[in-house]
């Protein structure tokens, strides 16, 4: 199910994973914003522990880490050498007593695997809606990421089918990789929306890219003017994949025009007549700010983050 072989890559990187872990490593990762400004601090520049390298991305001498874990990186393909030191490829983050690997900051390449503040509000909504109860077979995380959804929803589902899709390649590498660490079992597909897994499911759970993103990067570009392309396209495909009683949750963000919210308008339009409850929330109204600066966001006052539940009727 989360398919790390022996004597590969991936089984270096768990075998990475769980040493860090059990040093008592712990990291909450902030945005890219607070990332930026704290690494920018004098004395920050250089890495002093295995969380200014793993968790902060700094760059370090060798001497700095255990010669097993320095080891470990290198046997894992995440040691990377520079004129300035070392760095590691990717960081470890924190969430609800789980360790989760993903790419290192900044994350600029096009296939990076992003985990942050949005994660940890996503995670949030996921566990209030498993505390509510309800049967849940059959599971999956659309966009999945470095994982974590997928994986909350199979620790608490131990007996539920639970899948998580992705079209990044490096995205479903750090799920299986994190699913294992995690102790839970979770099939990485690869699939673009639902159009590789067959059937129904009881809850479908998505923090999709939402950002109009220049350069169009899987993990950030939400497509469409204000970056909700993606994320409807979510809503359309569950509309047509809940089983009856089924449950998706949303989380998104959302461009404020004019006080007005054009993806709220959208959703109302789709799910219309649709037979189903839902209810839409905003968590936090400002997000991401440094994106008002200019291009898409132009005209907008402010990126919120929201949360969609929709249930299908029985």
């Amino acid at each position: 199910m989360n398919e790390v072989r022996p004597n590969d890559l991936d089984a270096k990187l768990l075998e990475l994973a769980r040493a860090v872990q059990s040093t008592g490593y712990a990291f909450t990762t902030p945005t890219p914003a607070t990332h930026a400004r704290v690494n920018a601090r004098p004395g920050s520049a250089w890495a002093q522990d295995l969380a200014g390298v793993l968790g902060w991305s700094r760059p370090f001498h060798e001497g700095l880490l255990p010669p097993h874990i320095l080891a470990l990186m290198r046997e894992a393909g995440v040691l990377v050498p520079g004129d300035a030191g070392l760095r590691s490829a990717v960081r470890l983050s924190s969430l609800d007593g789980l360790l989760f690997v993903h790419s290192a900051y900044p994350t600029t390449a096009a296939d990076s695997v992003f985990f942050g503040p949005d994660t940890y509000r996503f995670a949030r909504a996921i566990l209030t809606r498993l505390e509510q109860g309800g049967p849940v077979r059959r599971a999956v995380d659309i966009g999945c990421g470095a994982g974590p959804g997928a994986i909350l929803v199979a620790r608490a589902c131990p007996n539920a089918e639970v899948l998580a899709v992705d079209i990044n390649p490096s995205a479903l590498r750090m799920t299986r990789v994190n699913a294992a660490l995690a102790g839970v079992q979770v099939a990485a597909v690869d699939s673009n929306l639902l159009s590789a897994v067959p059937g129904s499911f009881d809850l479908i759970v998505s923090n999709p890219p939402y950002l109009v993103d220049p350069d169009a990067r899987a993990y950030r570009h939400g497509g469409g003017a204000l970056g909700a392309g993606l994320s409807l396209a979510i809503l359309d495909a569950a509309l047509e994949r809940l089983a009856p009683g089924g449950t998706l949750l949303l989380y998104t963000g959302v461009a404020i025009v004019n006080g007005t919210d054009p993806f709220k308008t959208a959703v109302l339009a789709q799910i219309g007549g649709s037979g189903a409850s839902w209810t839409y929330e905003e968590l936090d109204p400002d997000v991401f700010g440094e994106e008002l600066d200019g291009g898409a966001y132009a005209a907008a006052d402010r990126i919120a983050a929201v949360i969609l539940t929709f249930k299908k009727w029985e």
